[in-house]
């Protein structure tokens, strides 16, 4: 499987992305900086986490607008699958290819720990690896995570089974006390309506061996190999 991570100023999980992708699919992928006005040929294009140029005026507004971003829309558009991981979600967003916007956490703190996800849809290119509603542990990483939609997108996400990953319990409960930024519904990944392009908070590179604590986050991978294979 052919990958690129694109990268911008700011980004700090551009490396830990990288090694993720090598480590499942066995290929280096290809890291593309934001100035390139083309990406190469890619099954897969990984837009990662960190803090894009600071996060000055909103999130991922000013890499959204980065000349890279125009051949990423085209490709996405085209059908090659995306994902986007905290900023890279924040990004996506910011460009259109996924609805709605992440906001300050309610709670108005940066959170940085494991979480719980329940798989709400485990027939996308980014989930098949799962059952469905089985739980995982991932990391997360964020200031603003706070997922919010207007109730008309938000009705469209959850009838057409947009919903990918939903914060909950250990249990697959889901909570108020799951939730740990105010998403709305516990949204804590979404995919697009074509099923090719996926963004969430939490950062499944960084649980994917015994190494870092678990390997709950290896199956989003593995599910993305899987489909291109497909």
């Amino acid at each position: 499987m052919k990958s690129a991570v694109l990268i911008f100023p700011g980004i700090n999980r551009d490396r830990d992305m990288l090694r993720a992708l090598e480590s499942v699919t066995g290929t280096p992928a290809r890291p593309v900086w934001h100035t390139e006005a083309e990406i190469p040929p890619a099954d897969l294009i990984v837009v990662p986490g960190g803090f894009s140029y600071g996060d000055y005026l909103r999130c991922g507004a000013i890499a959204a607008r980065s000349p890279v971003m125009a051949d990423l829309v085209r490709k996405a558009n085209a059908g090659v699958l995306v994902l986007g991981i905290c900023n890279g979600f924040q990004i996506l967003t910011e460009t259109g290819l996924l609805p709605g916007a992440l906001m300050r956490n309610a709670h108005l703190h940066f959170v940085c720990r494991e979480v719980f996800l329940k798989v709400e849809n485990a027939s996308t290119p980014f989930s098949r690896a799962y059952r469905q509603g089985q739980v995982i542990r991932c990391p997360v990483a964020h200031h603003d995570g706070n997922y919010f939609a207007d109730t008309p997108t938000l009705d469209r996400l959850e009838g057409e089974n947009q919903v990918v990953y939903r914060y909950s319990e250990a249990d697959g409960a889901v909570t108020d006390e799951a939730n740990p930024n105010g998403s709305l519904n516990n949204i804590a990944g979404i995919i697009n309506a074509a099923g090719n392009v996926l963004g969430m908070m939490p950062h499944p590179e960084n649980l994917i061996e015994p190494l870092q604590g678990g390997s709950d986050g290896r199956g989003i991978f593995e599910s993305l190999v899987e489909a291109v294979a497909a």
